[in-house]
C-alpha cells in the first residue's frame, strides 16, 4: 500500500510540476526578451538626454525604464536558484548611488545618510536586489515629507535602513511569499529579500511599529572584505 500511495502521488502531481517547470521557463524567456528593448530605451534615453539637457520629461523617462529593470531583476531573482558569483564591492558608495535614485523618485521624501567605509564580498546584483527592495519600500510606504535613514556601521558590523513610514502591523509574515498589507505591489519584494539574504548568509531584523515606522537590520559579519 505504501509503495502504490507513493507511485499514485508521483503520478498524480507530475502535471502539477510539468506545469510548474513549463510557467518558469516562460518566464525567463520573457525577462530575456525584456532586454532588447530596454536596452533601447536606455540607449536613445541617454541620446535624448544629451539632445534635451533641460527637458525633465527625459529624466522621467529614464527613471521609468530603471524601474523596469528593478522589476525584471526582482522576477529573475525569485526564479533564478543558480550559484551567486562574488566580487569585492564599495558598499558605501553603491548605497549613496541606489539612495539617489530612490530620492529622484521620491523628491518628497528625506534620505539621511551616516555611512562608514566598508567593502563587502559578495554577489553584486543580490546586494542590488536587497538594497532596492528596502530602500524603495521605506520610500514608497513613507508619509509625506518623511524621512529614511540609512546607516552604514563599520564598528557594529551592520547596515540599518530607518523609515518614517506607515509601519507595518505584522512583522513577522513580512517574508513570506506573497504576504503585503497595502493594496500595492505584488508580496515578493520582501520574501526576495529574504532568499537572498540567507544566500548570502545575511542575518536580517525588522523592527516596526504601525504609524511610526520601521526598522530593518543587516548583519554583514561574515561578507566583509578583508581587503
Amino acid at each position: 500500500l505504501g509503495i502504490v500511495s507513493v507511485w499514485f502521488s508521483w503520478y498524480a502531481l507530475r502535471p502539477l510540476r510539468q506545469a510548474l517547470s513549463l510557467s518558469d521557463e516562460f518566464i525567463k524567456d520573457i525577462l530575456h526578451d525584456f532586454n532588447t528593448p530596454l536596452s533601447s530605451l536606455r540607449l536613445n534615453g541617454s541620446l535624448l538626454k544629451k539632445e534635451l539637457p533641460e527637458n525633465t520629461k527625459v529624466g522621467r523617462i529614464e527613471q521609468a525604464v530603471e524601474t523596469i529593470l528593478n522589476l525584471q531583476g526582482n522576477l529573475r531573482s525569485y526564479i533564478d536558484d543558480s550559484p551567486l558569483q562574488n566580487e569585492t564591492i564599495d558598499l558605501k558608495e553603491l548605497l549613496l548611488k541606489r539612495s539617489a535614485f530612490f530620492s529622484v523618485n521620491h523628491p518628497k521624501i528625506r534620505f539621511e545618510h551616516h555611512l562608514d567605509p566598508m567593502k563587502i564580498y559578495a554577489n553584486a546584483d543580490a546586494i542590488i536586489r536587497i538594497l532596492d527592495n528596502l530602500l524603495s519600500n521605506a520610500a514608497k510606504y513613507n508619509k509625506k515629507g518623511g524621512s529614511v535613514e540609512v546607516v552604514l556601521s563599520a564598528a557594529d558590523k551592520e547596515l540599518i535602513i530607518k523609515d518614517t513610514g506607515r509601519g507595518i502591523k505584522h512583522p513577522h509574515k513580512i517574508f513570506q511569499r506573497f504576504y503585503k498589507e497595502h493594496d500595492r505591489g505584488l508580496g515578493i519584494g520582501l520574501h526576495i529579500v529574504k532568499k537572498l539574504c540567507d544566500a548570502l548568509h545575511i542575518p536580517i531584523d525588522v523592527d516596526s511599529h504601525v504609524g511610526v515606522g520601521s526598522i530593518f537590520t543587516l548583519k554583514l559579519d561574515k561578507i566583509i572584505s578583508a581587503a
